[in-house]
Formats: C-alpha cells, sequence, structure tokens
C-alpha cells in the first residue's frame, strides 16, 4: 500500500496528522506500507525571507490575540499525539519552498519520513527560522544527513520545479486545504483525522489490491 501525504511543513494539523498516521498503522501491522511526502503551499505568496510571526498571525487571524485563543486549543489537541506546540517561540513564519526542496533531498535516500518529523519539530516545538537555508541544513546534519551536501542542494535550484508543479497539481485536484491523505491513488482522507478513519481506507485499499491479484 502507498500513502501519498499532502502537506505543509508549517501547518499544525500536517504534523498532528503524522502522528495520527503513525498511530493508525500501528493498527495494522500487517501492511507493507510505502509513504511519499507531496508539497502544499499554505502561503503560496509568502516572501522568500518570509515575514515577522506578528504580521502574519494579524493578516490571517486579525489580532495575536485571537490567534493565541486558537493556538491555546490547539495545544491541547497537539499534547494528545506527544507534540509540545511552542507557538510562543516562532518569530518567523518562513517560505517552506526550501524546506519542501530538503525533503525530496531525503526522498531519494529513502528518509524522507525521519526528516519530516524534524522539521516539524525544529519550527513548531524549537521555533527555529526553517525558511533559512542554514537552519535547514543544520536539521538536516543533526538527522543524520550529510551536511555539506544538503547545504549545497539547497543552495541550487534542485528540485525546485517538482516542488511547485506538486503544489500546482494539488489545487488542480481540488486540494485546498492540508493534510491530505491519498491511499494507493483511489482513496482520500481530508484533515488530522482520528485514527480509526484510516482503518476502513486501509482495508478498501487492500481489499482492491487483492481482488486485482485475483
Amino acid at each position: 500500500m502507498h500513502i501519498d501525504i499532502v502537506s505543509d511543513l508549517v501547518c499544525p494539523w500536517c504534523f498532528i496528522g503524522k502522528r495520527r498516521l503513525t498511530r493508525a498503522l500501528a493498527q495494522r501491522p500487517d501492511l507493507s506500507v510505502s509513504i511519499s511526502w507531496r508539497a502544499f503551499q499554505l502561503n503560496p505568496d509568502m516572501p522568500s525571507a518570509g515575514v515577522s510571526r506578528e504580521s502574519y498571525l494579524v493578516a490571517k487571524f486579525g489580532s495575536p490575540i485571537r490567534a493565541a485563543r486558537i493556538y491555546d486549543a490547539m495545544r491541547d489537541t497537539g499534547a494528545a499525539e506527544g507534540i509540545e506546540f511552542a507557538f510562543d517561540r516562532i518569530r518567523r513564519t518562513p517560505n517552506t519552498i526550501a524546506a519542501h526542496r530538503l525533503v525530496r533531498f531525503a526522498s531519494k535516500q529513502g528518509k524522507a519520513d525521519r526528516l519530516v518529523e524534524a522539521l516539524f519539530r525544529a519550527y513548531f516545538e524549537q521555533g527555529r527560522d526553517t525558511g533559512r537555508i542554514e537552519v535547514l541544513a543544520d536539521i538536516a546534519a543533526e538527522t543524520g544527513f550529510e551536511r555539506l551536501a544538503a547545504l549545497r542542494w539547497l543552495e541550487s535550484d534542485a528540485a525546485l520545479t517538482e516542488i511547485l508543479e506538486e503544489d500546482r497539481n494539488a489545487r488542480r485536484l481540488g486540494i485546498t486545504g492540508v493534510p491530505c491523505f491519498i491511499i494507493d491513488a483511489g482513496y482520500a482522507l481530508s484533515g488530522a483525522q482520528e485514527p480509526e478513519f484510516f482503518l476502513p481506507l486501509f482495508d478498501l485499499a487492500q481489499n482492491a489490491a487483492v481482488a486485482a491479484y485475483e
């Protein structure tokens, strides 16, 4: 079974959704699963250097105070998944193109999942600016990748066209929010759903695969 996960690396619900998918898969240990991370930009018009967090919150929510009320509730949801959201540590909202390109760098080595986890934690728990390539190279090194190779990848335009095309293709498919989980190219689940919502789709995909070979 293959799962394409359409997500953005500054989306708290994508972080939550990743953890919930992990819990769902733990309930189906017999499944052989591969995962591809697909790029989506929640803020496609974000300047390359990002913007201050306060400016972003005012534009998105009207005020930091209203944002704080929303994020307080999200902290509780994250805590249930083992996530320690530290929104107060975030100083800038980044452009995520470089981070998505770094995920593609990791994908080519078959190690994307652990890098995605590290990127989510760096941004949401540590407040690091994941729009800066030096920071991204550090995160790659901390996750077991060769820092210089990651930095050279980020300094080039490697995978840029692929990432932008993935974002456009998601929108052509009608995806307007993330996360979105696409299972065996035929079953989709939108949002950070609880594990029990994944299970029927796993069963459908598995049954379809069995039927195809009969």
